[in-house]
């Protein structure tokens, strides 16, 4: 069955830096589409960045210039790298791939704050 593990998450200062991970199984990670996505207490889930199989990028506007996602296609792992950090940045993160319908882990919390 499709399981993501996310690790990383942290609490960090603003302008800090943090990498996220997310461990992949049960599926043929190399030829999937992969996300982040994050989750504000009281605001609605939203796409942070993306990644295809082919290593094609895209990401939300807020996060332009600050976080980049990878992928270790050995490693069935899919990185978020993200740096100056800023207090609205805090969230619980979670990857996600569509497999005949959409998979989540159980996400890892980010906390920016001095």
């Amino acid at each position: 069955q499709v399981q993501l593990v996310e690790s990383g998450g942290g609490l960090v200062q603003p302008g800090g830096s943090l990498r996220l991970s997310c461990a992949a199984s049960g599926f043929t990670f190399s030829s999937f589409h992969m996300s982040w996505y994050r989750q504000a207490p009281g605001k609605e889930r939203e796409l942070v960045a993306g990644i295809t199989s082919g290593g094609l990028t895209n990401y939300a506007d807020s996060v332009k210039g600050r976080f980049t996602i990878s992928r270790d296609n050995a490693k069935n792992t899919v990185y978020l790298q993200m740096t100056s950090l800023k207090p609205e940045d805090t969230a619980l993160y979670c990857c996600s791939v569509f497999r005949l319908r959409r998979y989540w882990g159980q996400g890892t919390q980010v906390t920016v704050s001095s």
